[in-house]
């Protein structure tokens, strides 16, 4: 959303163990290659172990089918030619390209008319500068009823927002996207997310009984307890490790001055156009036969929420276009297509980005050693022959492992559930616990992994900042996140567990 600055920023390193890790980190990942070569390399590798693991014969059951998979070869002629035929398409039909350029000619026009600087001249200048980053935290939290949409909006806006107030700008935007990504699962709304998981922790528990019911608000309780313990925590990390680790932001400041009557008038009309828009979209939500509504008047999987991102982008653009036309910096139709384009100019990056990440993901599922990796790594954790709580635990860090290398929170569910919801169901446990450990250890690592395809998105967006940021300076600035929301969960977990509390509405620890 910012003009690419492309500035360079002071670093300043403290001392400490925790300290020296992280440079530790950000060294190593900053030898490696830049992340476009980085992922050409990675669909490389793909290739070829793909190739050695199916001369090897490698092969697991999958335990949601019963049926065997095994290591596709890729230099094959069928896997030649499936590269090289579907190139084009992995691009075309990779799900956050769609989802974030059509956010974007929203978020773009709110920009380029001078919206957003106005709304922050309000809100900045109007609030604590002590309650930003929690304002921002909690946003973040807040987005995950939108589904992936949060991911795209939350982090430039969390960006500009610190830069106005003189606070270094990468440091916002990874608060953002840790609050998005890393809380993914403390949830204060039931959202599709729950649904879905349901849907697959209902079928693994009729494996042992045929009349086991899941409900979405299984985890509820738990979840929305979680935010609670996550928010100050991201608050903590943010202000306390990352940004004194970025140092002092040496770019171009945005100075905020006082809003002139214009710009009072334009928000006045563009709050105006956003109630009447929304009361619009609610005229589709809120009757039982709204048309946005699912066919049997469900909200939580419906057509309203495959159409948030088209409803995002409108939430943006037409108050942008009620604000522009008042304020006078759109005068005609032009204004907006020349606003839109210049917002699709700033995003070359992400786009070159995301056509090498594109072949290496759908490489990497074409082969099955995602699916490999996974029915693994759980076959490990039963091996150990844990029980009871370090079992549990044991859980949650394989989930978080595998979430390193399968970016989906329901693919990887849809493999693990079968296998660990009737064996803790055999030990007593309720699958609504089971479906709870794994969507922590799903959490902790969002932050951190690649596989994540908005891992990426933040690269581009923190380059426009600090044109020399590397791939071991955004993980090295990310992962303290992950490490002290997997330690907090963990606790949070144990705690919950020896207390004995119901995890939701109807549901409790063990059966």
């Amino acid at each position: 959303m910012q003009p690419n600055t492309q500035q360079d920023v002071t670093t300043e390193k403290r001392s400490g163990l925790f300290t020296m890790f992280l440079n530790m980190i950000e060294k190593v990942g900053n030898k490696l290659p830049d992340p476009v070569t980085l992922f050409i390399i990675f669909a490389v590798l793909v290739i070829i172990a793909s190739h050695f693991a199916a001369m090897a014969g490698v092969s697991v059951i999958n335990p949601a089918t019963d049926e065997t998979v095994e290591a596709i070869s890729l230099l094959t002629r069928d896997g030649i030619q499936m590269i090289m035929t579907q190139m084009v398409t992995n691009f075309a039909q990779f799900p956050p390209l769609g989802l974030v350029l059509v956010t974007m000619i929203g978020v773009g026009v709110a920009e380029g008319v001078g919206l957003i600087s106005a709304l922050l001249k309000k809100v900045v200048l109007g609030s604590p500068k002590v309650l930003i980053t929690v304002s921002i935290v909690f946003a973040g939290i807040l987005a995950n009823m939108a589904g992936d949409a949060g991911f795209i909006v939350l982090p430039p806006i969390a960006a500009l927002v610190f830069m106005s107030v003189g606070r270094h700008p990468i440091a916002g935007m990874v608060a953002a996207y840790a609050a998005v990504a890393g809380g993914f699962s403390a949830n204060l709304i039931v959202n599709m997310l729950d649904a879905l998981l349901a849907g697959f922790t209902q079928e693994a528990g009729q494996i042992i009984d045929s009349e086991f019911i899941a409900n979405p608000a299984m985890n509820y309780y738990f979840l929305a307890g979680s935010a609670f313990i996550i928010v100050p925590l991201a608050v903590w990390i943010t202000d306390k490790i990352v940004e004194p680790r970025l140092g002092t932001y040496t770019g171009p400041q945005m100075k905020l001055e006082k809003l002139t009557a214009l710009e009072n008038k334009g928000l006045k009309w563009a709050g105006v156009t956003t109630l009447a828009y929304l009361a619009v979209i609610a005229l589709m939500i809120v009757p039982e036969s709204g048309v946005l509504r699912a066919d049997d008047g469900g909200i939580v999987i419906s057509p309203f929420m495959s159409s948030l991102v088209p409803i995002i982008m409108g939430l943006f653009l037409f108050p942008a276009l009620t604000y522009g036309f008042i304020t006078k910096t759109v005068r005609s139709d032009k204004d907006v297509a020349d606003t839109m384009a210049k917002s699709m100019g700033t995003m070359g990056m992400y786009i070159i980005l995301a056509f090498f990440a594109a072949q290496f993901i759908s490489y990497f599922n074409w082969s099955n050693l995602g699916i490999i990796l996974a029915i693994s790594g759980a076959d490990l954790l039963k091996s150990l022959n844990f029980t009871g709580l370090p079992l549990l635990i044991g859980f949650i860090i394989i989930s978080a492992g595998l979430n390193l290398f399968i970016g989906s929170s329901s693919a990887k569910w849809a493999i693990l559930g079968p296998v660990f919801v009737p064996m803790f169901m055999l030990l007593g446990y309720d699958p609504a616990f089971t479906q709870l450990a794994y969507r922590i250890g799903d959490s902790i690592t969002n932050p951190i992994t690649p596989m994540f395809a908005y891992f990426a998105i933040l690269l581009a967006l923190a380059r426009r900042y600090d044109k020399n940021l590397g791939l071991g300076s955004l993980i090295a600035v990310m992962l303290p996140y992950s490490i002290f929301f997997g330690i907090a969960w963990i606790v949070f977990f144990i705690i919950w567990y020896f207390i004995g509390l119901p995890l939701g509405p109807g549901s409790n620890i063990f059966l």
